[in-house]
């Protein structure tokens, strides 16, 4: 029923049919990025599969709990679904601090500060873009507490489905070091990071298309590649 909730707001305080129609032209757009994320998706997962379960053994073995992580996120049009990550923190950390990573959090473990850096969590949401509930490139899919702040304005980036990555990501790709410089890391995700990821997700929405897709994919493996030791 929380979704519900969360489309019945979105839709009451927007003008949802004006957003609307300003998608028309790209229906055909969307067919062409659902068979492109529904391809890729099939061959990632094929491709990867056996380094899946490698690291999935690795986690198991450098720590206590599950090797996958499951959180309730909020997709397209408010619906919730659960997003796959592998796990890099202890078992159970969302109940031990906040749903933000802060610096050199103390929940990370070994393994996970090594594939947090390098973004290899997240090849487990081939599953979600395989599914349909996320595509390669769109607004990251934020956690129910934080969308409930959203204003209308910023409630306009459900109307498109979420990636896993897009031009905040890119910009933000440092966000938890940045949020350790702050004394009160949360405020300052919700006042100042979160608008400025609203700002950047809105210039995808209207920019959105394979070709901006395609960059934003190279542009993200480029900046995981580029990273020191």
């Amino acid at each position: 029923m929380q979704s519900n909730i969360l489309l019945t707001n979105a839709e009451s305080s927007l003008k949802w049919a004006d957003f609307e129609s300003s998608l028309q032209g790209r229906r055909i757009r969307s067919v062409v990025k659902r068979c492109f994320d529904l391809i890729f998706s099939i061959l990632g997962l094929l491709v990867t599969c056996p380094a899946l379960f490698a690291i999935a053994l690795v986690i198991k073995l450098d720590s206590k709990g599950p090797a996958f992580f499951k959180q309730e996120r909020v997709g397209r049009y408010g619906r919730i679904f659960k997003i796959y990550k592998f796990r890099t923190m202890v078992h159970k950390a969302d109940k031990l601090g906040k749903q933000i990573t802060i610096g050199e959090d103390n929940r990370i473990t070994r393994v996970g500060r090594f594939i947090r850096k390098y973004k290899i969590d997240e090849l487990p949401q081939l599953i979600n873009v395989l599914k349909g509930e996320m595509s390669f490139v769109g607004p990251r899919p934020e956690v129910i507490k934080y969308v409930e702040k959203y204003t209308n304005y910023q409630r306009q980036v459900l109307m498109t489905k979420p990636g896993i990555t897009d031009y905040a990501s890119i910009e933000f790709r440092n966000e938890s070091e940045l949020l350790g410089q702050s004394s009160n890391p949360e405020e300052m995700y919700i006042s100042e990071i979160m608008p400025r990821k609203i700002d950047l997700n809105m210039r995808y929405i209207r920019d959105m298309s394979i070709a901006t897709d395609i960059k934003l994919i190279f542009q993200t493996l480029m900046k995981i590649a580029s990273r020191q030791e």
